[in-house]
């Protein structure tokens, strides 16, 4: 795993220093001078989807940053797909997208009357439509995603000038980073993957993930690709799967930001993470044979998808953080003939720390939370990828990330409002406490006994755990 990192880190170091962009390995040209003679037909009609569910307070912010994108008017359709169950939303929506109709934005609203498949259903269900067949790419933006009016001009030439390319991908921009402690944590992990892990993977042409938003597919290639599916709850990488094993590249344009909102509460944050540590260990499962038997791509690719992309990145990474981190470790102070070399106790965890701190150097005084932070959620990384690996339980569990938009800006309490009853059941986390019992006595009995002064260390990560255990962490 340490290897990965330092080899990512090698090869984004050579990026950096030779300037290799997305613009000079593949062709690009501005749209805009194409003929001109030949009018808006010279250019593609693009679908923008914007799948959205229960979305009261960021709405108006998606679909107005979609029906501001800059594109000829004649040649772009936007697709809100909405599979809101509170008919007080679902109609808020559905006056939003007549607001915008009658402005002249060719703005279709779709609904349906069930929720199968969730996200990858509804996205499905709206390439069905018979409009759709008119156009040539699908720009797809989650409900808290909001598109720069140049979003389309500067991904599409990729895209008309390189038909071997099914994808490309824009990075995202947070724009609640500094809500909380947890945000910015948040930010540290996200910043490393779109700076390092999506930059490598799209330089030196290896595969990379999808991320489900803030990109532009080619239609006829996510139509080869088998369109969506649902049989896991990482849609976007199952697609990005299929279509890398049918030869077609992507391109990840880290310049391009699309701003977004990360989950400010620890609940909504659970709950995507565990979307996002079984969805990929299910997928792995599903698709490691059908990996291996594809013979359109080579046998390199096939073993970097399958060894780096799936089994070091998504199954290795969360559970060696866990086990080794706050299992292993800590009960070598109780079993003390067991020794860990310094080299595996201190020095490889400082280089992947130094290493994933490249992704977001304003926050490089809040490693040491980072890390302890980090060690807290792969409890349940681990719990999710055994899920989604053994198909266990939850392994279908679909819960859509809570989106607060400019609430928090706009809704100031009063002095007589009173604070919401919160159940101890959703404070309390037992799992945290449990294991924040275990490092606090593996600390305790350090002090004591030992001789390799773990309990710095065991004492921190203890606080961290018991801290996250009673829910003071986010906002409430």
């Amino acid at each position: 795993m340490w290897q990965q990192r330092v080899y990512m880190g090698i090869v984004i170091f050579l990026i950096r220093v030779f300037g290799k962009r997305p613009q000079k390995q593949y062709k690009w040209e501005p749209m805009k001078e194409l003929d001109v003679e030949l009018g808006n037909s010279a250019y593609p009609m693009v679908l923008v989807q914007i799948p959205m569910y229960n979305e009261k307070e960021v709405y108006q912010l998606s679909i107005g940053a979609a029906c501001g994108l800059s594109w000829p008017s004649d040649r772009i359709i936007i697709q809100v797909l909405d599979d809101s169950t509170d008919l007080i939303i679902k109609d808020m929506v559905s006056v939003e997208c007549r607001r915008w109709a009658s402005k002249g934005i060719n703005i279709k609203y779709e609904i349906r009357d069930n929720r199968n498949g969730y996200k990858a259903g509804a996205l499905k269900e709206g390439m069905k439509h018979s409009y759709v067949k008119r156009c040539d790419y699908v720009a797809i933006f989650d409900a808290d995603f909001q598109p720069e009016p140049d979003f389309l001009w500067r991904t599409i030439p990729f895209l008309v000038h390189n038909p071997q390319i099914a994808l490309v991908q824009a990075r995202w921009k947070f724009v609640n980073a500094d809500e909380c402690l947890m945000t910015r944590m948040q930010e540290m992990s996200l910043d490393y993957h779109f700076i390092v892990e999506q930059e490598v993977g799209s330089a030196t042409y290896a595969f990379f993930g999808f991320n489900g938003t803030a990109g532009v597919w080619r239609i006829s290639a996510l139509n080869e690709a088998g369109g969506w599916k649902d049989r896991t709850t990482v849609e976007d990488m199952d697609l990005a799967v299929r279509a890398s094993l049918k030869g077609w590249k992507f391109v990840y344009v880290g310049d391009l930001k699309v701003k977004n909102e990360l989950p400010s509460t620890f609940k909504a944050y659970r709950y995507q993470q565990h979307r996002w540590s079984c969805g990929p260990a299910n997928l792995f499962r599903k698709m490691a044979i059908e990996i291996l038997r594809t013979n359109k791509v080579s046998l390199w690719k096939k073993c970097y998808v399958i060894y780096s992309f799936f089994f070091v990145r998504k199954i290795v990474a969360h559970l060696v953080t866990f086990i080794f981190y706050c299992v292993v470790l800590p009960a070598t102070v109780l079993v003390p003939e067991v020794q860990v070399p310094k080299w595996g106790a201190v020095y490889i965890p400082c280089t992947i720390t130094l290493l994933n701190a490249v992704g977001t150097p304003r926050s490089l005084h809040l490693l040491v939370f980072w890390i302890l932070f980090e060690n807290v959620m792969s409890l349940h990384r681990t719990k999710a990828t055994f899920i989604g690996l053994l198909e266990a339980g939850r392994v279908n569990e679909w819960v859509v990330t809570e989106k607060l938009g400019d609430a928090l800006k706009t809704k100031m309490p009063s002095k007589a409002s009173k604070k919401p009853r919160i159940r101890i059941g959703e404070r309390v986390h037992l799992l945290e406490l449990i294991v924040g019992i275990y490092l606090f006595f593996c600390g305790c009995y350090d002090v004591v006994f030992g001789k390799n002064h773990y309990f710095i260390y065991l004492f921190l990560q203890s606080m961290a755990f018991f801290i996250t255990g009673f829910g003071y962490i986010g906002t409430v």
